[in-house]
């Protein structure tokens, strides 16, 4: 179980399988164990088009969501650009019911738009669709009488029920990584996650962007969560901890070369090390990813990783 005092640390659900079948007994007794170990939260990317097997994000959190009763449960993050905010709106609303109010909405515009108008998404003008699509759905989820009038819909009064059960939402975290998509994240949301795709030193220099944005707009440090996906590795044998991602990152991202650029892996206590950078440089929560052997992670990192992490 979990102490109050750990670092809270979130993990990643069993979602895209590269060397093996789909595991949905997996994705259960892990998420089930996540729970009963105390993790803060268990998470899902969004991966609509590609070449491995990626199981899809809401679905996936709603049937976590029948067999977990109190861990927190997130996207990071959907694609805002390439849904229909009004029935995003609505399903959601409906996790967060099926939940009982554990819901973190995990939102962003997207790094790769050449496949999104694919799925509905536009070819221009892709900030204003974003932040459009963001108000619709606060507006669905918070007004009495959702109204909006923009560029990409316009309704009024248009009935919209359920409301989430969190009042007055759910909280909205923002992923990206260009210095606006930061500043966004501060002026539109509770929260960022930076993206596992990047390094610590990375990080480091994204986390100023959000903290000069919350000092500018005189925010204080507990309206708004900065936090990180970690691809982790726990193994003595470094090379073989190293080819293993190295061929996840190759399946995921089609790029191998990134398993060493931003992932955390070798021994319990080099994991600690890397992972207490994370920490320093200013992650206030930890979203732990590993890609292999999911069980003994999931003991091994809340058993002896988190208890030695360090708040700031």
């Amino acid at each position: 179980m979990s102490n109050q005092n750990d670092f809270p640390c979130g993990i990643a659900i069993p979602q895209v399988f590269i060397d093996e079948p789909i595991d949905i007994r997996l994705v259960e007794s892990f998420s089930i164990k996540a729970e009963e170990l105390g993790y803060h939260s268990l998470w899902v990317q969004e991966k609509i088009i590609g070449s491995i097997d990626t199981l899809e994000p809401v679905n996936l959190l709603t049937y976590v969501a029948a067999f977990t009763s109190e861990i927190k449960l997130g996207t990071a993050v959907l694609i805002g650009t390439t849904r229909n905010p009004i029935l995003l709106a609505k399903e959601l609303a409906t996790l967060d019911h099926l939940s009982a109010g554990r819901l973190i909405l995990g939102y962003s515009l997207g790094g790769s738009p050449r496949n999104y108008h694919m799925l509905g998404g536009p070819s221009s003008r892709r900030v204003k669709h974003f932040t459009e699509s963001l108000d619709v759905i606060k507006q669905l989820w918070g007004s009495d009488s959702p109204s909006y009038k923009g560029i990409y819909w316009d309704f009024e009064n248009l009935p919209f029920h359920p409301k989430p059960v969190q009042q007055p939402r759910p909280p909205i975290w923002f992923g990206g990584r260009h210095p606006d998509a930061l500043k966004r994240a501060v002026r539109h949301g509770d929260g960022w996650m930076g993206a596992g795709s990047t390094a610590t030193s990375q990080f480091a220099n994204h986390v100023k962007i959000i903290k000069n944005e919350i000092d500018v707009r005189r925010l204080a440090s507990s309206q708004f969560t900065i936090s990180k996906r970690v691809y982790v590795a726990i193994d003595d044998d470094e090379e073989r901890a190293v080819n293993r991602l190295r061929r996840w990152f190759e399946g995921n991202y089609g790029n191998s070369n990134m398993a060493t650029d931003v992932s955390v892996w070798g021994s319990t206590e080099k994991v600690i090390e890397g992972l207490q950078k994370v920490v320093d440089a200013g992650a206030q929560m930890l979203m732990l990813n590993p890609v292999f052997d999911h069980m003994w992670h999931l003991s091994m990192l809340r058993e002896e990783v988190i208890p030695q992490l360090r708040r700031i």
